[in-house]
Protein backbone atom coordinates (compact mmCIF):
# COMPACT_ATOMS: atom_id res chain seq x y z
CA UNK A 1 0.00 0.00 0.00
CA UNK A 2 2.76 2.11 0.62
CA UNK A 3 4.01 2.15 -3.08
CA UNK A 4 0.48 3.42 -3.87
CA UNK A 5 0.62 6.26 -1.23
CA UNK A 6 4.26 7.30 -3.11
CA UNK A 7 3.21 6.53 -6.90
CA UNK A 8 -0.27 8.91 -5.89
CA UNK A 9 1.82 11.41 -4.03
CA UNK A 10 4.48 11.87 -6.53
CA UNK A 11 1.75 12.34 -9.00
CA UNK A 12 -0.08 15.08 -6.93
CA UNK A 13 3.26 16.84 -7.28
CA UNK A 14 3.14 16.74 -11.24
CA UNK A 15 0.07 17.62 -10.81
CA UNK A 16 0.93 20.92 -9.12
CA UNK A 17 3.54 21.51 -10.84
CA UNK A 18 1.07 21.34 -13.79
CA UNK A 19 -1.07 23.82 -12.62
CA UNK A 20 1.81 26.09 -11.46
CA UNK A 21 2.56 25.77 -15.14
CA UNK A 22 -0.60 26.59 -16.56
CA UNK A 23 -1.49 29.97 -13.65
CA UNK A 24 2.23 31.07 -15.22
CA UNK A 25 0.96 31.01 -18.82
CA UNK A 26 -2.12 32.58 -17.97
CA UNK A 27 -0.49 35.43 -16.48
CA UNK A 28 1.19 35.82 -19.70
CA UNK A 29 -1.99 36.09 -21.36
CA UNK A 30 -3.08 40.26 -20.73
CA UNK A 31 -6.59 40.84 -20.30
CA UNK A 32 -6.70 44.45 -20.85
CA UNK A 33 -4.93 45.69 -17.59
CA UNK A 34 -1.07 46.42 -17.66
CA UNK A 35 0.73 44.07 -15.89
CA UNK A 36 4.46 43.46 -15.55
CA UNK A 37 3.92 39.41 -15.64
CA UNK A 38 3.07 40.56 -19.53
CA UNK A 39 6.98 40.79 -20.35
CA UNK A 40 7.46 37.84 -18.75
CA UNK A 41 9.64 35.67 -20.70
CA UNK A 42 10.96 38.54 -22.68
CA UNK A 43 14.84 38.47 -23.26
CA UNK A 44 17.18 41.22 -23.59
CA UNK A 45 20.74 41.06 -25.20
CA UNK A 46 23.14 42.54 -22.45
CA UNK A 47 26.37 42.61 -22.40
CA UNK A 48 26.69 40.11 -24.98
CA UNK A 49 24.07 37.72 -23.12
CA UNK A 50 20.85 36.92 -22.78
CA UNK A 51 18.86 38.39 -19.63
CA UNK A 52 15.77 38.21 -18.05
CA UNK A 53 14.09 41.61 -18.57
CA UNK A 54 13.31 42.06 -15.25
CA UNK A 55 17.01 41.42 -14.93
CA UNK A 56 17.77 44.78 -16.63
CA UNK A 57 15.34 47.47 -15.47
CA UNK A 58 11.92 47.73 -12.93
CA UNK A 59 8.84 47.27 -14.03
CA UNK A 60 5.99 49.47 -12.62
CA UNK A 61 2.88 50.15 -13.93
CA UNK A 62 1.65 53.72 -13.00
CA UNK A 63 -1.95 53.01 -14.03
CA UNK A 64 -3.56 50.57 -15.18
CA UNK A 65 -3.18 51.24 -19.18
CA UNK A 66 0.66 52.29 -18.65
CA UNK A 67 3.77 49.86 -18.27
CA UNK A 68 6.72 51.87 -17.72
CA UNK A 69 10.74 50.66 -17.82
CA UNK A 70 13.52 52.03 -15.75
CA UNK A 71 16.66 50.36 -16.91
CA UNK A 72 19.66 49.73 -14.78
CA UNK A 73 22.13 51.03 -17.33
CA UNK A 74 20.64 53.76 -19.69
CA UNK A 75 22.87 52.50 -21.91
CA UNK A 76 20.20 49.28 -22.29
CA UNK A 77 17.22 51.45 -23.57
CA UNK A 78 17.69 50.59 -27.06
CA UNK A 79 18.27 46.73 -26.54
CA UNK A 80 15.23 46.41 -24.17
CA UNK A 81 13.04 48.08 -26.75
CA UNK A 82 14.24 46.34 -29.43
CA UNK A 83 13.46 42.80 -27.48
CA UNK A 84 10.02 44.06 -26.72
CA UNK A 85 9.29 44.74 -30.37
CA UNK A 86 11.01 41.24 -31.07
CA UNK A 87 8.62 39.72 -28.65
CA UNK A 88 5.46 40.45 -31.21
CA UNK A 89 3.39 40.48 -28.05
CA UNK A 90 1.32 43.58 -29.84
CA UNK A 91 2.96 46.32 -27.55
CA UNK A 92 4.77 49.61 -29.17
CA UNK A 93 7.73 50.79 -26.35
CA UNK A 94 8.29 54.41 -26.53
CA UNK A 95 11.53 55.72 -24.96
CA UNK A 96 12.47 59.47 -23.74
CA UNK A 97 16.35 58.08 -23.21
CA UNK A 98 15.60 57.77 -19.79
CA UNK A 99 12.73 55.56 -19.24
CA UNK A 100 10.67 53.21 -21.33
CA UNK A 101 6.95 53.54 -21.77
CA UNK A 102 4.52 51.05 -22.66
CA UNK A 103 0.63 52.68 -23.47
CA UNK A 104 -1.25 49.28 -23.10
CA UNK A 105 -4.29 49.73 -25.50
CA UNK A 106 -8.04 48.78 -24.71
CA UNK A 107 -8.81 45.34 -26.25
CA UNK A 108 -11.08 44.86 -28.80
CA UNK A 109 -13.59 42.58 -29.16
CA UNK A 110 -11.99 40.33 -31.71
CA UNK A 111 -8.45 40.00 -29.75
CA UNK A 112 -10.38 39.52 -26.39
CA UNK A 113 -12.06 36.11 -28.37
CA UNK A 114 -8.47 35.24 -29.38
CA UNK A 115 -6.85 36.03 -25.90
CA UNK A 116 -10.04 33.54 -24.76
CA UNK A 117 -9.13 30.79 -27.98
CA UNK A 118 -5.29 31.26 -26.50
CA UNK A 119 -6.06 30.78 -22.66
CA UNK A 120 -8.36 27.33 -23.97
CA UNK A 121 -4.88 25.94 -25.66
CA UNK A 122 -3.50 26.80 -23.08
CA UNK A 123 -6.07 24.96 -20.70
CA UNK A 124 -6.16 21.93 -22.93
CA UNK A 125 -2.25 21.38 -22.94
CA UNK A 126 -2.63 21.47 -18.97
CA UNK A 127 -5.17 18.69 -19.01
CA UNK A 128 -3.14 16.73 -21.40
CA UNK A 129 -0.18 16.97 -19.29
CA UNK A 130 -2.60 15.85 -16.49
CA UNK A 131 -4.05 12.85 -18.20
CA UNK A 132 -0.73 11.82 -19.08
CA UNK A 133 0.50 12.23 -15.59
CA UNK A 134 -2.48 10.00 -14.62
CA UNK A 135 -1.79 7.47 -17.17
CA UNK A 136 1.99 6.79 -16.24
CA UNK A 137 1.28 6.19 -12.40
CA UNK A 138 -1.72 3.91 -12.99
CA UNK A 139 0.71 1.68 -15.18
CA UNK A 140 3.47 1.96 -12.13
CA UNK A 141 0.16 0.71 -9.73
CA UNK A 142 -0.22 -1.90 -12.14
CA UNK A 143 3.27 -2.65 -12.50
CA UNK A 144 2.82 -3.33 -8.56
CA UNK A 145 0.84 -6.46 -9.14
CA UNK A 146 3.99 -7.96 -10.08
CA UNK A 147 5.23 -7.79 -6.61
CA UNK A 148 2.07 -9.13 -4.78
CA UNK A 149 -0.12 -7.08 -4.50
CA UNK A 150 -3.61 -7.96 -4.39
CA UNK A 151 -6.35 -6.79 -7.73
CA UNK A 152 -8.37 -5.11 -4.94
CA UNK A 153 -5.57 -2.60 -3.61
CA UNK A 154 -4.26 -1.83 -7.56
CA UNK A 155 -7.82 -1.16 -8.31
CA UNK A 156 -8.56 1.17 -4.81
CA UNK A 157 -5.20 2.87 -6.07
CA UNK A 158 -6.51 3.60 -9.57
CA UNK A 159 -9.74 4.80 -7.86
CA UNK A 160 -8.07 7.07 -5.93
CA UNK A 161 -5.68 8.13 -8.81
CA UNK A 162 -9.03 9.09 -10.76
CA UNK A 163 -10.52 11.15 -8.30
CA UNK A 164 -7.52 13.06 -7.67
CA UNK A 165 -7.13 13.60 -11.45
CA UNK A 166 -10.62 15.15 -11.48
CA UNK A 167 -9.97 16.87 -8.19
CA UNK A 168 -7.22 18.86 -10.65
CA UNK A 169 -9.46 18.80 -13.80
CA UNK A 170 -12.09 20.64 -12.18
CA UNK A 171 -9.12 23.37 -10.79
CA UNK A 172 -7.46 23.91 -14.74
CA UNK A 173 -11.62 24.69 -15.71
CA UNK A 174 -11.81 27.37 -13.08
CA UNK A 175 -8.71 29.09 -13.85
CA UNK A 176 -9.86 29.03 -17.03
CA UNK A 177 -13.04 30.38 -16.03
CA UNK A 178 -11.49 32.98 -14.23
CA UNK A 179 -9.56 34.15 -17.04
CA UNK A 180 -12.33 33.81 -19.60
CA UNK A 181 -13.91 36.52 -16.83
CA UNK A 182 -10.78 38.76 -17.09
CA UNK A 183 -10.17 38.97 -20.45
CA UNK A 184 -14.30 39.79 -21.05
CA UNK A 185 -14.65 42.21 -18.92
CA UNK A 186 -14.83 45.70 -20.42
Amino acid sequence: MSDINSIIDEAKSKFNKSIEHLEEEMMKIRAGKANPSMLNGIMVDAYGSMAPLSGVCSITTPDARMLVLQPWDKGQISAIEKAIMQANIGLNPQNDGQVIRISVPPLTEERRKDLVKQSKSEMEKSKIAIRNIRRDANEDIKALKKDGVSEDMIKGGEDRMQKLTDEFILKVDKLLEAKEKEIMTV
